[in-house]
């Protein structure tokens, strides 16, 4: 592994947070803190934590020492100084006297000794860093130390590969118990230099930051070392289908059968998020990875990310996708079975009171396809993707040199049931649309764009579709949670159909699809160009049951229902002189919504339309309006305002009745109208 340590650039960081009023111990902490977190065979997603002993100055102006250690939140990849926060070392020490400290007294023991009551919580292995004597300390969970760690005989494998200069604990839970039994390792052999963390990880520390971290690096590639000279191939392929389906074939039926049912046509739905590579495959593909699954996660923290491990899928043979969502099915059934006997199994171990958690998986591998991370957000699904590579690398190389062979369920299952990681989640109280993909055309427009907001604001995953890719682009980037923007010639099926792969591509696949994009051209109807009409129709019909086409396709492999919402127009059912251009394939769409509804009901597919009126965008521009308000004789704010309520109807108004209709669970095959009044234009 390649020490990144650079004597200037440290010099620089200590400079720079000078400036800032920042001492030079805490900066150099940071400074090796992001070279340890920004290598993910180190480090991933919060894992990890370093600390520095150092002195700080209270508000009344007293000076202490203290431990300045990560903080909960904070990711060592991109920590500041506030994410390393101080603690009182006096009453730290102290405790070590203590023959017990629960988990909730060890938090409140740290908090109660913050220098800043409003800092994150210190990291739960803050004891064990205030334990061991020295000024720097860090900790990571490398791929390749756990390659030792992870084998029955652990300890002799990291004695012969690190002699006396690495002490040996075995495996502890987090907290105060395992503090204490790392700090008495420690002082059995004070030469050590760091510390072996049986089925868990690597300690290495020093007097300054660059040793500590030089440590590090060592020993971690004294581990890469042995294993790539000791390894050896351990596994035999499997024998899989000439044509193998790929990825986006399966990923909707996959999304749609690790939703959580909640019953009454209710689903928790997840994102997914595909992960190929040759080392993936050359994993999935051997003929022991039902068995590798099995044995568990490489390291306790990861079952906060993916419970006990993936679930195994076999080769999807192009030529049999229809069989394939049955046997995807009974995989999952058969990880939910195991979860529920492995969490009412070690429940029953003691009195305390539990809720388990959902127990469907959160990586899934496939043979021949690749690996699908499983989140109720784009960044949950990515971090179990993460974590699923760097689990299949600690558990190949650890099988490589012997037996994977990771901490025991029961240990697994207090962690995961650990009442201060139930606490963290706890606190997660999702959104309406959270797990959710919505896919909207015209999605760089006025309206399109107002659609896309409201629908992640609350909590979904948004595919922005628009001719214009980079306005397209422009808005997925400023609404962000994870949303992608498409370039997309609706009027093209290919076109819509490669906007539909994108989303499975990203997501997994689809659960709501606006309808949106539309233009508008004014002529009278009798002497109407037939190739004007046609165009319209394209764009305002036909382009339509295009995108309901595609829609109720991936809603179907899902098999978690979904919606599909057309925006219609006021034109449908009440129509403007010289717009029978617009009119005519809108009254048409509306009545396409119907069908929809009628076939597709079954699917649990429910299927609504919006009819607006005068809302100022692309398709009524300036131009437009001062075209129809001349024609009426009116001002254009009179134009716009002409409504029963004399109030002029915004892009925003529209996007919260497609949130309605969305939210609507038991209302399909109905037409929203939003004109402010328009009797005309009343449904009937």
């Amino acid at each position: 592994m390649e020490n990144l340590w650079r004597d200037d650039t440290a010099e620089k960081v200590v400079a720079d947070y000078a400036a800032k009023g920042i001492g030079r111990d805490l900066a150099l902490r940071t400074y090796t803190t992001r070279l340890l977190g920004g290598e993910p065979r180190l480090v991933l997603h919060g894992g990890g934590n370093t600390s520095v002993k150092t002195e700080a100055t209270d508000m009344v102006g007293d000076t202490h020492a203290v431990l300045c250690v990560k903080g909960s939140g904070w990711d060592m990849g991109t920590i500041e100084p506030p994410g390393l926060p101080a603690v009182k070392m006096g009453p730290l020490l102290k405790s070590r006297r203590f023959e017990k400290l629960s988990d909730e007294d060890m938090v409140t023991l740290l908090r109660a000794n913050l220098m800043d009551p409003a800092a994150p919580n210190p990291s739960v292995e803050a004891l064990l860093h205030a334990f061991l004597p020295h000024k720097f300390v860090d900790h990571t969970h490398s791929t390749a130390i756990l390659a030792i760690a992870d084998q029955a005989a652990s300890r002799t494998m990291s004695q012969e590969l690190f002699g006396k200069k690495m002490g040996f604990v075995p495996y502890i839970m987090p907290g105060f118990a395992l503090a204490k039994a790392a700090a008495e390792v420690f002082e059995q052999d004070p030469t050590v230099e760091g510390l072996i963390l049986d089925k868990h990880g690597i300690f290495t520390f020093a007097e300054t930051a660059k040793e500590a971290y030089d440590r590090m690096i060592h020993y971690v590639t004294l581990a890469e070392d042995y294993v790539r000279h000791n390894g050896r191939n351990p596994f035999t392929s499997a024998r899989l289908p000439a044509a193998i389906a790929g990825p986006n074939d399966i990923a909707p039926m996959l999304r749609g059968a690790v939703a959580v049912d909640k019953g009454n046509g209710r689903f928790d739905r997840m994102v997914s998020v595909f992960r190929s590579s040759p080392a993936i495959l050359d994993f999935v593909n051997a003929a022991e990875v039902d068995d590798m699954a099995a044995r568990g996660v490489s390291t306790p923290d990861l079952s906060i990310r993916i419970k006990t491990g993936p679930v195994v899928l076999p080769a999807p043979a192009q030529d049999a996708l229809g069989d394939y969502r049955a046997v995807i099915d009974e995989r999952v059934a058969s990880f939910v079975a195991d979860y529920t006997e492995y969490f009412r199994g070690n429940d029953a171990r003691d009195d305390v009171k539990r809720v388990m958690l959902d127990p469907k998986p959160r990586l899934t591998l496939v043979a021949g396809v690749g690996m699908f991370g499983h989140g109720r957000t784009y960044k949950d699904a990515a971090i179990a993707a993460d974590v699923g590579e760097m689990w299949i690398e600690a558990a190949r190389d650890a099988e490589s040199v012997g037996r994977f062979e990771p901490v025991s369920r029961s240990d697994l299952f207090d962690l995961e049931y650990w009442s201060l990681e139930q606490a963290k989640l706890s606190g997660a109280k999702p959104k309406p649309f959270t797990g959710q993909v919505v896919l909207v055309t015209g999605g760089a427009g006025a309206i399109g764009a107002a659609i896309v907001k409201a629908f992640v604001a609350e909590g979904a995953h948004a595919v922005v579709v628009d001719l214009d890719g980079e306005k397209a682009a422009a808005i997925a980037k400023a609404v962000g949670n994870g949303a992608i923007g498409l370039g997309c010639d609706i009027t093209d099926p290919a076109s819509v159909r490669a906007a539909f792969d994108a989303a499975v591509s990203r997501f997994g696949g689809v659960d709501i699809v606006v309808s949106n994009a539309g233009a508008a051209w004014e002529s009278p109807i009798a002497t109407m160009d037939d190739a004007l009409l046609r165009k319209s129709f394209e764009l305002n019909f036909f382009a339509h049951q295009t995108v309901a086409q595609n829609a109720v396709r991936i809603m179907k492999a899902q098999e978690t229902g979904g919606v599909l919402l057309f925006n219609a127009s006021k034109q449908a059912v009440n129509p403007g002189a010289k717009f029978g251009a617009y009119g005519l394939p809108k009254a048409a769409t509306l009545f396409l919504s119907r069908q929809y509804a009628l076939e597709h009901g079954a699917d649990r597919i429910r299927v609504n339309a919006v009819n607006a009126d005068r809302i100022r965008s692309g398709l009524l521009n300036d131009e437009m309006i001062a075209n129809r308000s001349a024609a009426r004789g009116v001002s254009t704010d009179e134009y716009m305002a002409g409504n029963l309520l004399g109030l002029e109807v915004t892009a925003d108004d529209v996007a919260r009745a497609f949130i309605h209709h969305a939210l609507a669970e038991r209302t399909t095959a109905d037409v929203t109208t939003v004109d402010g009044g328009n009797i005309a234009a009343a449904m009937r």
